[in-house]
C-alpha cells in the first residue's frame, strides 16, 4: 500500500502487546467504516510481535497503514504520531479506539453519524443507555470516579471524560495544539477533550457498553492513575494551548 494514499475517514488504532487481537479487531473495524477509509496501526514496538502481524494485515489490504515505532513511549504520544499522520493523509474525520474489543466496532456507524451536528463524538458510558460489564467493583469505582473528578475539578458537564472511543473533526486537532499535550496515559483523553471545549466545539456522548478485553492483560497501572490525578489540575491551572478558531 502507498504511504501517501489518502482518505477522508482514519481510525488510530495504538498497539501493545495486542497479538491475540489484531487481526480480529482490524477486520471488525474496516467492515464499520466507510468506503473512503483508512486504518492506522501505531505499534510502540511490541515484543510480542503485534508489529509484524500488522504488516501482514497491511500488505494484504490497502485500505490499512502501520506506524513502528521505536519503544514503549505512551498511549498519548502514540496517539499524537498516529493524528499527524492522519491529518497529512487528508482526513477529515479522524476515529480513534481500543486494539482489545473493549470498545464495540459495531459502534463506529453510530459515532461517524453523531459527527455530522458535533466537532467531538465520545463513545460514553456514563450517559443513559451507556454501561460497563464485565468489571469488578474496584475497576467501576475508579473509571467512573477519575471520570466524575475529572468532570468536576474541570468545571464542564461531560460524564466520560477517560473514555478512549472518539472522533474528532479535523478543525479540532489542528485547534487544539497536539504538540503541547505532555499527557503520556489516560490523562490524554481528558485533556484532548478539555482542549476542544475550551477552543469552543461542540462535544457530544454516545452511549456505548464497554466491556472487559477479550484476551491479555490490562494496560492499566497505578502509574496511569496518579498522573490523570495530578494532570488535572494542571490542565484547569495551567496553560495548555489551543489555536484562534
Amino acid at each position: 500500500m502507498a504511504a501517501d494514499r489518502t482518505a477522508a475517514t482514519w481510525l488510530v488504532i495504538p498497539t501493545y502487546d495486542e497479538a491475540a487481537n489484531i487481526e480480529a479487531i482490524a477486520a471488525a473495524a474496516l467492515e464499520q467504516l466507510p468506503d473512503d477509509r483508512r486504518l492506522l496501526i501505531v505499534d510502540d514496538a511490541s515484543p510480542d510481535g503485534t508489529g509484524e502481524i500488522a504488516d501482514g494485515i497491511a500488505a494484504a489490504d490497502e485500505d490499512v497503514e502501520v506506524m513502528h515505532r521505536a519503544a514503549k513511549q505512551g498511549l498519548g504520544p502514540a496517539y499524537i504520531a498516529g493524528f499527524e499522520r492522519a491529518l497529512a493523509g487528508g482526513a477529515e474525520l479522524v476515529c480513534q479506539m481500543d486494539a482489545d474489543f473493549s470498545h464495540d466496532p459495531a459502534d463506529l456507524p453510530r459515532l461517524l453519524d453523531a459527527a455530522r451536528d458535533a466537532d467531538v463524538v465520545l463513545g460514553s458510558r456514563y450517559v443513559e443507555g451507556g454501561g460497563v460489564s464485565d468489571w469488578g467493583p474496584l475497576r467501576r469505582l475508579i473509571s467512573h470516579g477519575g471520570s466524575t473528578y475529572a468532570r468536576l475539578l474541570l468545571g464542564i458537564g461531560i460524564r466520560d471524560l477517560t473514555g478512549g472511543f472518539k472522533v474528532f473533526r479535523r478543525q479540532v486537532l489542528e485547534t487544539i495544539d497536539l504538540e503541547t499535550i505532555p499527557s503520556l496515559g489516560y490523562a490524554f483523553q481528558v485533556e484532548t477533550t478539555y482542549r476542544a471545549i475550551r477552543a469552543g466545539f461542540r462535544v457530544v456522548e454516545v452511549p456505548i457498553v464497554f466491556r472487559d478485553r477479550r484476551v491479555g492483560d490490562s494496560k492499566m497501572s497505578g502509574q496511569i492513575v496518579a498522573e490523570a490525578a495530578l494532570r488535572v489540575p494542571a490542565m484547569r491551572f495551567g496553560r495548555g494551548r489551543v489555536r484562534e478558531r
